[in-house]
């Protein structure tokens, strides 16, 4: 009788429909792996194997399998979403247990954890306080509290004196300047020939105004710097010599001053509890060419506190918070995962698969690394449902099922022939 035969290929039409239909169904689902079924023909075996001339006994479902191949890229405006362009899953943690995704639709809860729409953690390498990665992982967590303040402890200045200066007419006083004194004193125009200033800060992230005079000294080549922080005088005559070529001495490099124990001051003159500091002037990239005075460039490396303002991804899945003081941190680097074998994986819905036996175990590594993918930010891989070849092979699975029914129906028909038999 061909009535098992008949209902194994229904059912096995059946099972293709509800693959089909759920690839369908997913056509628009951010991360989403077109699935197929995999059918065996049945044959009926004994101890001494199978008849060479058995018609056999229907068909089986031997498994469903997902194609990893890449889905489009599309570009979003929200920075945490991120797309793999390449192979690789985006580890994530499910309550301790890592499962793996393409979909990185994510987003940050209310504890500051980046997170996918089920609530799983997005998993990164972590980074030391320079933005070098580690080995570890860890979860990935924006934190938006202020960032502490970093005091000045270097500046460095690149600039070129004017040779052609003379000396000033009126000299520098010996006791410098006090811009809270009664009354406050400040250097005339004269007493100069040129100045620049840049804003330092001190241990509780409170600005101050450091100014550098330069003023033509008798000695050919030769300049004195006096400095000033909130216009008091906190160093010079500081003693620059220049070569004939326009060049720091050889021999006075590295050209650095050193001011002690400046104690800031706030707004009346006051010590507003900061702590004492050291500061470092570096003057070894002064010049003194035949040109006007110029700054090229002046550098501090102390700065405010500041608050989170935006996130940004850059290369090599580098996760970077940038903060309204200028400042920026890398807070992790994206791990990517990778398997053996792919198909392997065991589906968990929500565009999430989970380590199997099969698959074997991940390789994580780093965007670009290890034959992974890169992390496009800003950016979702959408499903690679193909929903035109999806439609042709859903007519083809319904004349199966249409086939094999009227198989049924002709069976059916000969054995009421049979039963009708006198």
């Amino acid at each position: 009788m061909s009535f098992d035969t008949a209902v194994s290929g229904i059912k096995a039409s059946s099972v293709a429909l509800g693959i089909i239909g759920n690839n369908i169904a997913n056509a628009g689902t951010t991360g989403f792996k077109t699935s197929r079924g995999e059918f065996a023909d049945v044959f009926t075996s004994s101890l001494l194997g199978s008849s060479g001339n058995s018609a056999g006994k229907g068909v089986a479902v031997v498994g469903v399998n997902q194609s990893f191949t890449q889905g489009n890229i599309s570009y979003t405006d929200n920075v945490l979403d991120m797309a793999i362009n390449g192979s690789g899953f985006f580890v994530l943690s499910d309550n301790g247990t890592n499962v793996y995704s393409r979909a990185g639709n994510f987003q940050v809860d209310r504890n500051g954890n980046v997170v996918n729409s089920s609530g799983n953690k997005l998993m990164v390498f972590n980074t030391t306080e320079t933005g070098a990665v580690t080995g570890e992982m860890g979860e990935l967590k924006i934190n938006t509290s202020l960032i502490q303040p970093k005091t000045t402890t270097n500046v460095e200045l690149l600039a070129n004196l004017d040779s052609r200066q003379v000396v000033p007419t009126t000299e520098w006083p010996a006791d410098g300047f006090d811009a809270f004194a009664d009354p406050p004193t400040s250097p005339d125009p004269d007493m100069f020939n040129a100045s620049t200033s840049v804003t330092i800060y001190d241990s509780l992230g409170n600005s101050h105004v450091q100014s550098m005079y330069f003023v033509k000294g008798e000695d050919q080549n030769q300049w004195n710097v006096y400095t000033l922080i909130d216009g008091v005088s906190v160093s010079g005559p500081d003693a620059v010599q220049f070569d004939t070529s326009g060049k720091i001495d050889v021999d006075s490099l590295p050209l650095e001053v050193e001011i002690t124990d400046w104690a800031p001051l706030d707004k009346n003159g006051a010590e507003n509890g900061a702590a004492a500091q050291t500061l470092k002037l570096d003057f070894s990239k002064l010049s003194q060419f035949g040109n006007e005075f110029s700054v090229n460039n002046i550098n501090q490396d102390g700065y405010t506190t500041g608050q989170l303002r935006g996130v940004e991804v850059g290369d090599g899945g580098i996760v970077f918070a940038r903060f309204t003081n200028g400042q920026s941190r890398a807070l992790g680097q994206i791990a990517l995962a990778n398997f053996s074998n792919t198909a392997g994986l065991q589906p968990l819905g929500s565009t999430a698969w989970a380590e199997t036996f099969a698959s074997g175990q991940p390789a994580i590594s780093g965007p670009g690394s290890g034959g992974l993918g890169q992390v496009l930010s800003g950016a979702l891989e959408d499903s690679n449902v193909e929903v035109t070849q999806q439609l042709v092979d859903m007519i083809v699975a319904q004349r199966n099922f249409q086939a094999n029914a009227k198989v049924i129906q002709t069976e059916d028909t000969i054995t009421q022939t049979v039963i009708n038999l006198r």
